[in-house]
């Protein structure tokens, strides 16, 4: 077998192994990277960029229908698919085109192909084994499904829901997570009938209890329709339709039944069981270091086992570059990464959760501040709120530790959110800053002004 020596070979062309790659290239390392697909991995492809494209086409004709009530003759006529999917797929188009350009311009050897590790550093593709002093798993993960639920035909996961042709008149999503909740606010947007389905007692049940109640009070004024706290039992297609029935005896018919229950680690059939790596639950043990049981080899992204989130992996991948050059980086904060759902009205958080902060720092305080109070959000048609939890009890100092967000538009302020949790900003730290007006940002500073004990246009 022909073999290949370089400084790292990366299995997984996905946000993690890309991140990766470019670093360590960049660090005068040699790299092959080994992709089976398309270089950018379920992100680009069939995950965050083409369900946020889907999402602003939402966004559009939701404006064009309450144009009215701005005074703006505006209106929909249709949802025309094939110029979505067109709109969509130019956008991924030309991110791969430019994602291509720059692994070739970083003399990064891409071989296509299913690649397998083996012990100790080397993945084998076809009749050829590329040996790297350090060896990076970034397989990324699938979209998951129930047992005995199988996909196909008016079951679908959300890599078919990507490439619909028309819009469904009644749609079931099974799952109120961040993928649930996402198609149904685009389907709700597109003039479709949406029920969620979800076990757990809230949609976005990994958020803060406060975040939940906003989605969900909103949810209802949108007329999407959703059951928590209720099992899913089965589900029986015919030509026409889909039956789903729940726990309770009820059954909810529709066009297309969207399994949306999370996602799995992509970890076999690569290899890592038969070369000794230790697992856990499928997922890959790491340690803080990002490093495997086998020696110089590092795993990232949605393999390891925490949040599945692109940019995590992205962090993740540039993390171990810089650990394999040499250069000692400080370990990730994993509460520190921020979180976004881009459904109508958007989520945004970082840190922890009410629940989290009591259990991790004791006595808390928190703060919830409302966006009706906002200038930008007034504008916006928006309502939702912002919630601050801290260390301490009021009045007594201690870094902002929690920071949970629900309106139109808030995923845009995680920016400074993140730097306020990440720096162990004080809310009198935040509230001596300028906050430019009029934007959503400063509902960010009025709250911290609040938790400061100086409230300016809010009660109290």
């Amino acid at each position: 077998m022909p073999e290949h020596n370089v400084d790292m070979v990366v299995l997984g062309g996905g946000s993690g192994g890309y991140a990766c790659a470019l670093r360590a290239a960049e660090l005068g390392l040699s790299v092959v990277l080994v992709e089976k697909d398309k270089l950018g991995g379920t992100c680009l492809h069939r995950g965050c960029i083409p369900t946020k494209a889907l999402l602003h086409a939402a966004e559009v004709a939701d404006a064009a229908r309450e144009g009215e009530k701005i005074g703006i003759r505006s209106s929909v006529a249709g949802i025309d698919m094939a110029g979505v999917n067109a709109y969509k797929d130019g956008i991924v188009g030309r991110l791969y085109k430019g994602l291509q350009g720059l692994v070739a311009a970083r003399k990064i050897q891409l071989v296509a192909g299913a690649g397998t590790f083996v012990a100790p550093t080397a993945i084998e593709v076809g009749d050829d084994r590329y040996v790297g002093r350090h060896a990076v798993l970034a397989t990324g993960s699938y979209a998951r499904s129930l047992p005995d639920l199988e996909i196909g035909g008016r079951v679908i996961t959300s890599d078919q829901a990507l490439t619909l042709d028309e819009v469904p008149q009644r749609v079931v999503v099974l799952g109120g997570g961040v993928i649930g909740v996402e198609f149904a606010s685009v389907w709700r947007s597109f003039g479709a009938e949406v029920t969620i389905v979800e076990a757990l007692p809230h949609l976005v049940p990994a958020e803060d209890e406060f975040a939940s109640k906003q989605l969900e009070r909103a949810f209802r004024r949108r007329k999407i329709a959703f059951k928590t706290g209720v099992k899913f039992t089965g589900a029986k297609q015919t030509d026409s339709q889909v039956t789903v029935s729940l726990e309770s005896g009820e059954e909810i018919e529709a066009d297309l039944l969207l399994v949306a229950v999370g996602r799995g680690p992509n970890t076999t059939g690569h290899g890592y069981e038969q070369a000794g790596v230790a697992m856990e639950r499928g997922f890959i043990r790491v340690d803080e270091r990002l490093r495997t049981n086998l020696p110089g080899v590092y795993a990232v992204g949605d393999i390891v086992a925490g949040l599945q989130l692109a940019h995590r992996g992205f962090g993740q991948g540039i993390f171990v570059a810089e650990e394999i050059a040499g250069l000692n980086p400080p370990v990730i904060d994993e509460a520190g990464i921020p979180r976004v759902t881009y459904c109508e009205p958007e989520v945004a958080s970082v840190g922890l959760t009410e629940q989290q902060a009591r259990e991790r720092h004791g006595e808390i305080q928190t703060l919830t501040y409302d966006l009706g109070g906002n200038g930008k959000s007034q504008i916006l048609r928006t309502s939702g709120a912002i919630k601050l939890v801290k260390t301490g009890a009021a009045g007594t100092p201690g870094p902002v530790v929690g920071l949970h967000m629900v309106g139109a538009r808030v995923g845009e302020l995680i920016g400074e959110a993140q730097l306020i949790y990440n720096w162990d900003a004080q809310a009198e730290d935040v509230a001596s800053l300028v906050h430019a007006h009029p934007t959503q940002n400063e509902a960010l500073g009025e709250a911290h002004l609040a938790l400061a004990g100086k409230p300016l246009h809010t009660h109290g």
